[in-house]
């Protein structure tokens, strides 16, 4: 008789976005003459930059043309000119990597999930509540023990490291999905240090680092002393440079960063993670990897910051809107993400619903992100700026 992965039988049935996605279909059925403005989920609007889909058109003529075509790359971790452009990136904010380091993917969260398929199941796992549901689920899959963070009001929803508490693996995410929190570099270095006390290994998910826009806070945990001995970064260029459709992304795991095997020898997290990646995925394709390139010219940064500039302009309309209104959030300036407080007292299911009925304006219920949710919702600033300027006069009307 087969045998099933019964730790799926633990998780929710549901996955957050699929409960949205049915409140607001059978809203939108019974009210098909009542527009939503949509500012839940965090897909993007604005297209794709033009020097982006003029090098993909250009990498798709090259593929059929017979002394241009191009199969598997040979590595499996990504074309060089890719890598070689993603370094020089990370350069013009003080970080030095290898290309070696870098291994090319097609999302952020495809690697934040399929990263815990080279660590043992008896790890402990340390995840900041609240979270991108990606990072709790994938472990749940895998039958390990989880425990929490709390990020919360009182820290300004940026959990520290106790050090009464061991943990293996850590999830980290700046700025914060779903609080729009940004941790300083004092505070990265706090965990990069209970990280090397605990010889554990810290997972950091960086894919909004393009909207920090204060040069005092770090870009990537590499920016810290240390931290290429302990830590994994996983970045993406969904929401940097709207490559949601087309996906595409990457890893870094410094050569530096080595494990104890049960033998007693070092092995290194880099290697295996290439031994993984060589079994079970073959790649982005050439076409979307000259696409990806193309973000990191001069040319495509100026092009991608104009659409930065533009979901940014959204996050402040919404940040001056509940300034107005007088409810405590977070984010908002170096975030796409706003994080407020319900008003009222209402819970966050209840603020759902209440925005829906009343407004149609549609968020996400922090609930959805773990305990330290309740009471707390997400907007995001990936909508039209005509779409959030009504939104905020809605929200305006109703609680003013």
């Amino acid at each position: 008789m087969v045998k099933i992965n019964e730790n799926f039988l633990s998780m929710e049935k549901n996955y957050l976005f699929i409960d949205i996605a049915k409140k607001v279909k059978a809203f939108t059925e019974a009210h098909p003459d009542k527009p939503l403005i949509r500012m839940g989920i965090g897909d993007v609007t604005l297209p794709l930059a033009p020097v982006v889909v003029e090098a993909i058109k250009k990498a798709a003529d090259e593929m059929g043309v017979k002394e241009t075509f191009r199969g598997y790359e040979d590595s499996g971790a990504g074309y060089d000119f890719l890598r070689e452009a993603i370094a020089d990136y990370y350069k013009s904010f003080g970080v030095s990597l290898n290309i070696a380091d870098i291994r090319v993917n097609d999302g952020a969260k495809s690697d934040c999930g399929n990263i815990t398929d080279i660590f043992g199941d008896g790890n402990t796992v340390l995840v900041t509540d609240p979270a991108y549901p990606v990072y709790v689920d994938s472990n749940v899959m895998a039958g390990r023990k989880i425990i929490y963070a709390d990020s919360n009001e009182a820290n300004g929803f940026a959990a520290m490291p106790d050090s009464s508490v061991h943990a293996d693996i850590i999830y980290l995410c700046s700025p914060n999905n779903p609080t729009g929190s940004v941790y300083t570099k004092e505070q990265l270095a706090a965990w990069v240090d209970y990280a090397l006390i605990n010889e554990a290994v810290i997972i950091f998910d960086s894919a909004y680092e393009a909207f920090i826009s204060d040069a005092s806070l770090p870009r990537s945990i590499y920016a810290v002393p240390g931290a290429k001995k302990c830590a994994i970064e996983m970045c993406s260029l969904s929401k940097t440079a709207g490559f949601t459709g087309t996906r595409c992304g990457y890893t870094v795991i410094p050569e530096e960063l080595t494990v104890k095997a049960s033998d007693g020898s070092d092995v290194s997290l880099a290697q295996i993670w290439g031994r993984r990646q060589g079994s079970k995925f073959n790649g982005v394709s050439y076409p979307i990897q000259r696409g990806a390139e193309a973000v990191f010219t001069p040319e495509g940064q100026r092009q991608t910051r104009e659409a930065i500039d533009y979901y940014r302009k959204n996050a402040r309309l919404m940040a001056d809107t509940l300034t107005e209104l007088g409810i405590n959030f977070t984010g908002g300036i170096n975030s796409p993400y706003v994080w407020l407080k319900c008003p009222n007292n209402m819970g966050s299911w209840e603020f759902f619903d209440y925005l829906l009925d009343n407004i149609q304006v549609v968020g996400t219920p922090g609930e959805g992100f773990g305990k330290n949710g309740a009471g707390w919702f997400r907007l995001t600033a990936f909508n039209t700026y005509e779409n959030t300027e009504e939104a905020m006069n809605r929200l305006k009307k109703l609680l003013g």
